[in-house]
């Protein structure tokens, strides 16, 4: 049973209703996420991988490499290399060396596990388009620059926290 959420109609201008908009937002995601780990005898570890396996080949950096993933995720070299072993044990993604540079290893997700994740995201995939739907070309705009904008300050605060975080140690 979900907990009723503050209508933010009526407290568009109420950080607390954000928050907790965005926190149901992330459970849910978090849940969708658990479920599919646990359907594929996935860590929830190795789902996050995946999502930032995807999102930064897609990004203009290319492809995704161990190091890059490691950065994103904020684990330990050796935590990387466990989450890539089970992965590639399961056939979700693959470790390709760089044809110009044998030193560079990008990592690919599979075609045969992305459309399995497609599928069972469908549903996912389904309720963000149908959300999508209810609003105009430039209510999405505003949409979609509220989370960059959200987007660009957490990773600031983050990368200055790390940064602080490494000056005390």
């Amino acid at each position: 049973m979900q907990a009723s959420s503050p209508d933010p109609s009526e407290q568009a201008d109420d950080l607390f209703a954000y928050a907790v908009l965005l926190r149901t937002l992330n459970r849910e995601l978090n849940r969708s996420a658990s479920d599919f780990a646990h359907a594929h005898g996935l860590h929830a570890t190795d789902v996050h991988a995946l999502a930032a396996i995807m999102d930064l080949s897609a990004g203009p950096d290319g492809p995704a490499t161990p190091s890059r993933l490691r950065e994103e995720l904020r684990l330990t070299s050796g935590a990387v290399t466990a989450c890539l072993d089970r992965l590639e044990r399961s056939g979700q993604v693959s470790r390709v060396r760089d044809s110009a540079d044998r030193r560079v290893v990008h990592l690919v997700y599979n075609p045969e596990a992305r459309a399995l994740a497609r599928r069972y995201f469908g549903p996912l995939a389904r309720a963000t388009e149908s959300a999508r739907g209810r609003f105009d070309g430039e209510q999405l705009t505003t949409i979609a620059t509220f989370l960059r904008t959200l987007n660009a300050a957490l990773a600031a605060g983050h990368a200055a926290g790390h940064e602080t975080r490494d000056a005390r140690s």
